[in-house]
């Protein structure tokens, strides 16, 4: 009984300080918003990076509904001195013939298709943006998913954030509005537990950035090697930011956000994406196991048990109270990260983000059920430390 005691009381402590961090965690991330986030061009600093030339790297696989309009966005930055380099692997892609219409339509614009890529390891984004590395003219290259889109000054809020001391520039990932549940769910996840957790590390000092965009000092990577360096891993973007964070260089996050736009999506998607995410870092990050008790219910209900246990207060009355709490500083800080009015209603919201926490147990498990992750054309095995080796059929 002495034993069982002692982990009783070990288990509400844990609950207690679950409860601190997290909460910490929320009020982190809704004030970083609120001051970072959105800013007009006048109250931004400028910086020495301002004028520098930049190298826009853009991977592209297959065509969706909206790619055209996303690559569009990039031909009209208002920005003095960029080029354009558009990476497609295969000489059939249809994304081809999208690039070549564009680099008709602006000819005007620092622009060049190259195609084919170059294999140097895994990772097929790497493979396909190798050749645009190697003929990248400039000192700052932005990598930039092709399910970007970008505002005409957009460029120059990266360069702005490009200090002396600074050698990565990151935008925080977002979903724009689009019609349908699924985008409503993809919008809710990331203007809510997603940032809370992105924001939250980058403030206390982890080095937490996604590769969706990313402007970063072209000469630190080629101490570290150069991109085929980082061709090993799948989640390349992780083990990039790492390689410049031990070279004494800092981080800092533009004031716009990444704006996801693809015109593909559906919660099956969705769900994918997640359990691919999630597997990446349970094999980078041991410490991923814990993150089940960063969700909301699963939280509360920890946290409540231990409100009970000490204090002999009803868990289900604190499971009920704390969740409500949760749910409104989850939308106050989703309506910071928009920068404005939401496309959708507050019942939508409270739809999309319950059934978002309900699934984030399922795909956890999901995540540790299978070793393996499906991205774009292969199939890869994931080993410890973030390596992988790809899957061939026989």
């Amino acid at each position: 009984m002495a034993l069982l005691d002692l982990a009783m009381q070990g288990f509400a402590v844990f609950g207690f300080i679950l409860f601190f961090v997290l909460w910490l965690m929320h009020l982190m991330s809704i004030i970083y918003v609120r001051l970072h986030l959105h800013k007009k061009r006048s109250e931004v600093k400028q910086s020495f990076g301002q004028q520098a030339g930049v190298s826009l790297l853009k991977p592209l696989k297959g065509v969706d509904p909206n790619l055209i309009s996303n690559l569009e966005t990039f031909f009209t930055l208002d920005y003095p001195k960029y080029e354009i380099l558009l990476c497609v692997q295969d000489q059939d892609d249809p994304a081809v013939e999208v690039c070549k219409k564009l680099l008709g339509k602006y000819p005007n614009v620092d622009a060049r298709l190259f195609i084919g890529g170059k294999k140097v390891g895994i990772n097929p984004k790497i493979n396909n943006l190798m050749p645009g590395y190697e003929g990248a003219k400039y000192g700052l290259v932005w990598i930039c998913d092709s399910g970007i889109r970008v505002k005409p000054d957009t460029l120059t809020d990266l360069t702005n954030q490009m200090t002396e001391k600074v050698g990565l520039v990151h935008g925080l990932p977002y979903v724009a509005d689009r019609q349908g549940f699924a985008a409503t769910l993809e919008q809710v996840y990331f203007g809510t537990s997603h940032p809370r957790s992105y924001i939250s590390a980058n403030v206390t000092g982890i080095k937490c950035v996604t590769g969706m965009s990313c402007l970063m000092r072209k000469d630190v990577l080629d101490q570290a090697g150069g991109l085929v360096s980082f061709a090993q891993y799948i989640a390349e973007d992780y083990f990039m930011a790492k390689a410049i964070a031990d070279r004494g260089w800092k981080f800092s996050m533009a004031t716009q956000v990444a704006m996801q736009n693809s015109g593909s999506y559906s919660i099956g998607q969705f769900q994918s994406r997640m359990i691919r995410w999630t597997k990446l870092r349970i094999n980078m990050l041991p410490g991923t196991v814990l993150e089940p008790v960063s969700e909301c219910f699963l939280a509360s209900l920890i946290i409540g048990w231990s409100a009970h246990y000490v204090f002999r207060w009803d868990m289900m009355a604190f499971f009920m109270c704390h969740c409500l709490a949760w749910f409104i500083c989850d939308y106050i800080q989703l309506t910071g990260v928009q920068g404005g009015a939401l496309c959708f209603s507050k019942l939508d919201f409270a739809v999309a983000w319950f059934i978002r926490e309900t699934m984030a147990v399922q795909i956890f498990l999901s995540a540790l059920w299978d070793p393996t992750i499906s991205w774009r054309t292969g199939r890869y095995r994931l080993r410890c430390g973030g390596t992988a080796e790809e899957i061939l059929d026989v």
